[in-house]
């Protein structure tokens, strides 16, 4: 059963999220031979501020 676990800084809009949960599992399906119905996609949204890059903040 693959559980696929995807953090973004900010929001995605719901098509946004089923195109990716689309993706990913049409992915596994093709390249891992795993059945659509056992994988798992998490999509977590973080706010921008929970996230830094090179010792900055995204939301700066």
């Amino acid at each position: 059963m693959p559980y696929v676990n995807v953090q973004v800084a900010g929001t995605l809009t719901k098509d946004q999220k089923a195109q990716i949960a689309r993706e990913i599992t049409e992915t596994l399906q093709r390249v891992a031979a795993k059945p659509p119905e056992a994988t798992y996609v998490v999509i977590q949204e973080m706010p921008r501020e929970n996230w830094a890059k090179a010792g900055k903040l995204l939301a700066e």
